[in-house]
């Protein structure tokens, strides 16, 4: 049996609140994403960093009972033998797109299909309400996110180098989206 059909995922409910910054483990960075815009169209390099650092997000402090039965915003949660495992967060957002505010998987899970999983459950979420592709941010330091993003059917399509000034780690913020059929 391969993994995938070993993990389950539910929408919030109050129950599982609780299990929402489990997943919030370090992730690698490794590498950058170089993005560059030639006639209208992003293309981006990678270079690999020297030393590879070790991050991880503040854990989220959110009002979680607006993600609870909500049309227009909802968060999945990913099960493994009773552990939660992976959570993606999103909202319909006035573009139409259905903007992915998170999407992590705890550390020993990661390559197993959960970021995958989420990512189906959050489109299918997403037809259901007839909107038009998926969209989400990235940190330019963060490659092995891009790596994911792309191979999941995601393409660049735009750059901010203003939107993190707060932060001196992060130069550029990408916005990835998967346009629907």
């Amino acid at each position: 049996m391969d993994n995938e059909s070993k993990i389950t995922i539910y929408p919030l409910n109050k129950e599982l609140i609780e299990d929402i910054n489990k997943t919030n483990d370090y992730f690698k960075l490794y590498g950058r994403v170089v993005p560059s815009l030639q006639s209208g169209k992003w293309s981006y390099k990678e270079v690999l960093f020297d030393e590879v650092r070790e991050t991880r997000f503040p854990d989220d402090e959110l009002d979680w009972s607006q993600y609870i039965n909500r049309d227009n915003k909802t968060m999945f949660l990913a099960y493994m033998n009773n552990t939660c495992i992976g959570q993606i967060r999103i909202i319909k957002d006035w573009n139409r797109f259905c903007y992915i505010e998170n999407i992590a998987t705890k550390n020993q899970y990661r390559g197993i299909g959960v970021g995958k999983l989420l990512l189906n459950k959050a489109e299918e979420w997403a037809k259901q309400r007839k909107l038009i592709g998926m969209s989400l941010e990235a940190q330019d330091d963060n490659l092995g996110a891009c790596r994911f993003y792309e191979k999941q059917g995601f393409i660049l399509g735009g750059v901010d180098t203003l939107k993190q000034s707060s932060n001196p780690n992060i130069g550029t913020t990408l916005y990835w989206y998967k346009l629907f059929k």
